[in-house]
């Protein structure tokens, strides 16, 4: 588990990785929700694909988010 910390909070121009994967995650939920809300009120028509695209990234930079959140506690 050290090693999982370590990466954690690494930093990389003076901040955290663990902060990247949070913001980056974030980003990219809002960027989903928005593929779907401009096609929904036809405002741009954005295929489907890419909005389950944005969403499987989410999920993998949530979970790692998440699992090196946990690190710290194990």
């Amino acid at each position: 588990m050290q090693f999982l910390q370590n990466i954690a909070y690494q930093p990389i121009l003076g901040f955290p990785v663990i902060g990247y994967l949070g913001i980056f995650s974030y980003l990219f939920l809002v960027a989903a929700a928005m593929v779907m809300v401009l096609t929904r009120r036809k405002i741009k028509r954005i295929p489907p694909k890419y909005h389950f695209m944005l969403a499987r990234i989410t999920i993998v930079l949530a979970t790692l988010h998440g699992i090196l959140a946990l690190s710290v506690y194990i």
